[in-house]
């Protein structure tokens, strides 16, 4: 087989039922301040999860932990099955090539182009330059970013920026995917074509975890659960049909 078409080959067709993200009593502190406390949670592989709660409630402080940008103070975190709090650095960039990380403020490089952006989660990955120009611009065609692909993120507008951000954290195919607030700034029409996107990629077999205050947006997506953090506690969880 193709070493690019067996690197790339589709998502997570994972029939083991296990979790695939496992949270034992975990807490982070800030300071005095417990963003997270004592969250024990189980997300199975291929699950849609809605992160909900008011500002301050954790949910951002969760996804950051689950990536690695943060530490936690107690408990444990499994991502199927490794312990995090043990992995070593040198398999650090590894676990993390599985995640795709959606950003509240988008985080593109300014000064590079929106290809280039996209472009460098492969390139990270030592991936051959025929094979990163046609994922690149599969994506975004499909994201409708394709005419933009020289554009510079500071000329875009706020939903064209969430698009090539979303775009840059599909673009390896993780089996998890991690959004923050991925449509907070943006119009409804906005908003539903990045949940749209977030939905083809949850049919092909992603885990997504999404963080966000917008009841509607959850109601009119996706069947799912729902997780509501409240102070860093979590209240509870249920399913949305």
């Amino acid at each position: 087989m193709d070493h690019d078409r067996a690197v790339h080959k589709i998502m997570i067709t994972d029939s083991n039922k296990n979790p695939i993200i496992r949270l034992f009593n975990v807490s982070k502190r800030y300071g005095a301040k417990l963003a997270l406390n004592d969250v024990s949670l189980d997300i199975e592989p291929g699950e849609f999860i809605f992160v909900s709660g008011p500002s301050g409630a954790g949910k951002s402080t969760l996804l950051r932990v689950l990536y690695l940008a943060e530490m936690v103070s107690e408990g444990q975190i499994l991502i199927d099955g490794m312990n995090l709090s043990r992995i070593s650095s040198g398999k650090l960039p590894f676990l993390r090539r599985r995640f795709g990380m959606v950003f509240q403020d988008f985080k593109l490089i300014p000064n590079r182009t929106v290809f280039e952006n996209v472009a460098l989660v492969l390139e990270v990955a030592g991936e051959k330059p025929s094979f990163i120009r046609k994922k690149v611009m599969h994506v975004l065609r499909t994201t409708g970013m394709e005419k933009k692909v020289n554009a510079l993120p500071p000329t875009l507008s706020g939903g064209e920026q969430q698009r090539v951000a979303v775009a840059r954290a599909v673009v390896g195919e993780p089996s998890i995917i991690l959004a923050d607030e991925p449509t907070g700034s943006l119009d409804d029409k906005a908003a539903q074509a990045v949940m749209d996107f977030l939905m083809e990629y949850h049919k092909k077999g992603a885990t997504i975890l999404v963080a966000s205050h917008n009841l509607h947006l959850m109601e009119s997506t996706v069947r799912g659960r729902n997780i509501v953090l409240e102070e860093g506690k979590l209240k509870t969880t249920s399913t949305m049909l």
